[in-house]
């Protein structure tokens, strides 16, 4: 359930570890210091080694996202979502289809690891689910993937900060909601499509801030998450 006032703001902070190799992130990580707490491993630094860096990073305190997104029969993301609980991780995503938040949700069991159902990718729009074959528009679609998740009973939602606001009003305070697309002011857009800057995402209900390339590609990485943790404050 969130609660926002609970979370400290550094660890509302999750710092995208989108490198190829553990050795990278970890020379990121070291460059970061204890102006980050919480990280996330996708696919590309998974596949390469970044399972053994995401153990490595939850021994020495730091929380560890798991950005998998799984989706296959409920029996195998069932059986891979134990296998993540079993690592220490503190979020795993999952694609946000009843089937599979259901069966990540029983793969968790006890476990504190919290499942995040993705709604619709930030480098989505309308016309991407109407090309993909899909009868709503993103708002809409968000809105059902937001019902069903509340049903499987997850931890929260990934989703643009354009529908942070009309899905806390929603759930309430049932899910965690967690925002990728974040660009601090003057900062490049990239390949994303739906953006905020991290005190707009605040303020419209965002638990979590997900921000990669304007902290790792900075001339001084600690430096820019610094500044984010500033204008976080001031939200």
């Amino acid at each position: 359930m969130s609660d926002a006032a609970a979370i400290p703001l550094r660890d509302r902070l999750i710092v995208a570890l989108d490198v190829a190799t553990p050795e990278a992130a970890a020379e990121l990580v070291a460059q970061l210091g204890d102006s980050v707490s919480f990280y996330k491993i996708g696919l590309e630094l998974a596949y390469g080694g970044g399972l053994s860096l995401a153990e490595r990073l939850i021994d020495q305190g730091k929380q560890v996202f798991l950005d998998l997104k799984l989706h296959d029969i409920p029996a195998t993301v069932e059986k891979a979502a134990a296998q993540v609980a079993r690592l220490g991780a503190t979020f795993l995503t999952v694609h946000a289809f009843p089937q599979t938040m259901a069966a990540a949700r029983r793969g968790v069991g006890a476990a504190p690891l919290l499942i995040l159902g993705v709604t619709v990718m930030t480098s989505y729009d309308d016309a991407d689910l109407e090309a993909a074959g899909y009868a709503f528009g993103v708002r809409d679609l968000v809105a059902r993937r937001a019902d069903q998740a509340v049903a499987a009973g997850i931890g929260g939602l990934i989703l643009s900060a354009e529908e942070v606001s009309a899905m806390r009003t929603r759930v309430g305070s049932s899910l965690r909601l967690i925002t990728p697309g974040i660009r601090p002011a003057g900062a490049a857009v990239g390949d994303q499509k739906r953006v905020m800057t991290p005190a707009a995402a605040l303020r419209a209900g965002a638990d979590h801030l997900v921000i990669g390339r304007p902290i790792t590609q900075a001339a001084d990485p600690r430096a820019a998450a610094e500044a984010i943790l500033s204008e976080m404050a001031g939200a």
